[in-house]
């Protein structure tokens, strides 16, 4: 008895070495993302870092910031392959039509969780300016582009940020994955906290952000008060679709971009021209 009892654990044992060795790592799939904007806080740090003109203006043309609800969500679709990236607004994203085949969902924080074949949620975008944003990233050239609508539509065009991370003990599950805490700095020392999955091995994420071992789904950047969280990842058969960009937007780099819009009220201003391109950059991107 205690033979077949043994003999029994072995086979156990062997199953599931063999589950883990053929384990479907994903490279090509549909992330769903919730981009939380703690507004209040974030319009009060923004006046405050603004200098006399631009906060006065702020203050009169923002109203009672106490007024403001504290928090607001949007939905974001993020399409991967091997070598690129394609995140934009959920409206949006429900015209692409590719038919997902398996996936996972889950809450930002929660445990364990659970598969599904759901679409992504039809959000209602905000029309303030600089929000209908569509991110690109293209990993094999090493480029951003960055499409979005003020007063027409701008195509900004970059090379990909280098971000320097820094890796820690923390974990957290995130949409089914179990996720890695990663502390980054931008070049303008930018504080950025991410979580990754390496079971998902694509080095992309949202707003741009990349240059881990592994897909990133959780996202926040405490000084801008925005957090972005995956809710659900599909796994696709197709590659991130090429004929997403409108031929009316006009290209410029984000050079040419800082120096055509300068000190704009939209994106926060500053007191030098430092401190305005950093306000302006993390607003466009964020």
């Amino acid at each position: 008895m205690s033979k077949l009892i043994l003999l029994y654990i072995i086979l156990i044992c062997c199953y599931f070495d063999t589950a883990a060795q053929h384990a479907y790592f994903p490279n090509k799939g549909i992330i769903s993302f919730e981009k939380e904007v703690y507004v209040r806080a974030r319009m009060r740090e923004m006046t405050n870092r603004a200098d006399g003109r631009n906060r006065g203006m702020m203050m009169r043309f923002g109203g009672n910031i106490d007024d403001v609800p504290e928090k607001n969500s949007s939905m974001f679709t993020l399409r991967f392959d091997d070598d690129e990236t394609l995140m934009t607004p959920a409206e949006e994203a429900e015209t692409t039509g590719s038919t997902a085949t398996s996936g996972r969902s889950g809450t930002g924080g929660g445990r364990g969780g659970n598969r599904t074949m759901n679409r992504a949620p039809n959000v209602r975008q905000s029309t303030r300016p600089g929000e209908q944003k569509v991110y690109y990233q293209n990993f094999r050239e090493g480029t951003s582009e960055l499409e979005l609508n003020l007063d027409e539509k701008y195509l900004l065009q970059d090379s990909l940020q280098q971000i320097t991370w820094r890796f820690t003990d923390e974990y957290r599950n995130i949409a089914g994955y179990d996720c890695r805490r990663v502390n980054g700095a931008t070049p303008d020392s930018l504080y950025i906290v991410a979580f990754y999955t390496d079971q998902i091995p694509i080095s992309g994420g949202p707003a741009l952000v990349h240059g881990l071992p592994g897909m990133i789904l959780g996202l926040a950047i405490p000084e801008m008060h925005i957090n972005y969280w995956a809710r659900k990842v599909d796994f696709v058969v197709d590659n991130v679709p090429n004929q997403w960009r409108d031929k009316k937007s006009k290209p410029m780099t984000m050079n040419d971009f800082f120096d055509a819009l300068g000190n704009n009220r939209f994106f926060g201003g500053g007191s030098n021209p430092q401190q305005q391109r950093r306000n302006l950059l993390e607003n466009l991107i964020y």
